[in-house]
């Protein structure tokens, strides 16, 4: 494993719409366990391949399910071309950073709950609801898929200094 560099605009591939992921080989796997080890090392709650200079569509988040519990214990995310199938029909503002944007904050509309198919790291289907805080998570790491960056959604950006930093969750 290792920690790869992430990539801060702007530099070309969190502009460009990532490719899907058909190998589940070894040199995947090692994508995957180095991109988990440098979002727990820089510190963020998603990452996605592009940010580490991989043109593969792959995020890995690590949340609570279930924010709304004290001391909630994380889970691990790793999915393969995710897709959002279903979104609710009620939206939030919320606070987002982005590890590939550093300096800068920005609220955000998103739903505040999502349904994402995609694939295990093994290439197995799977389905993942989620609600509050991770569905942002969800929907923020599959824009870079898309080349869409944090800031092209917010409707207001401030510089992080203005911003009470535990307010806002790096990913």
């Amino acid at each position: 494993m290792a920690i790869r560099e992430v990539k801060k605009l702007p530099h070309p591939i969190l502009r460009k719409k990532a490719h899907k992921v058909t190998k589940f080989n070894q040199e995947f796997q090692t994508l995957v366990e180095d991109m988990i080890e440098t979002m727990r090392v820089e510190p963020g709650v998603g990452l996605a391949a592009p940010q580490v200079n991989v043109s593969s569509r792959v995020i890995v988040v690590e949340y609570p399910m279930d924010d709304t519990i004290e001391n909630a214990k994380p889970k691990l995310f790793i999915v393969a071309n995710p897709e959002i199938v279903k979104t609710s029909e009620d939206n939030a503002l919320g606070v987002e950073g982005c590890l590939s944007v550093p300096d800068v904050v920005g609220e955000v509309e998103r739903s505040i709950k999502v349904v994402v198919k995609g694939q295990n790291r093994y290439g197995k289907k799977e389905k993942i609801r989620a609600q509050g805080w991770l569905a942002r998570i969800f929907q923020h790491e599959i824009d870079h898929l898309n080349g869409v960056l944090f800031i092209d959604r917010a409707e207001q950006l401030w510089k992080t200094e203005e911003v009470e930093a535990s307010k806002v969750e790096m990913v």
